[in-house]
């Protein structure tokens, strides 16, 4: 059963950098996308950033374009999202996700930037 557990959110001020570090871990596949997505509340969860097993594609939504960069370690299973420039409508619970032939979600982390 795969596991994911993402760390390294928090609070930070407009203008400010977070990374947030997710971990796969229990039977992982031997190839897999990976991604980050967030739900703000009030809002449907949208995606937010996303990696292909060798790095070699990335995609952005165009909100976080230009200030959130996504990589990946395949060695430790691992994606990170680091986030610059954060703004107050970035204050989202961000999720981790692993696509494979099936798909997987961490539990969550929060992430509020004020104003």
């Amino acid at each position: 059963q795969v596991r994911l557990i993402e760390s390294g959110g928090g609070l930070v001020q407009a203008g400010g950098s977070l990374r947030l570090t997710c971990a796969a871990s229990g039977g992982t596949p031997t190839t897999y996308a990976m991604g980050w997505f967030r739900r703000a509340p009030g809002k449907e969860r949208e995606f937010v950033a996303g990696i292909t097993w060798t790095g070699g594609s990335r995609d952005y939504s165009d909100s976080v374009k230009g200030r959130f960069t996504v990589s990946r370690d395949n060695a430790k299973n691992t994606v990170a999202l680091q986030m610059n420039s954060l703004k107050p409508e970035d204050t989202a619970v961000y999720y981790c996700n692993l696509q494979a032939d099936i798909s997987y979600w961490g539990q969550g982390t929060q992430v509020t930037v004020s104003s």
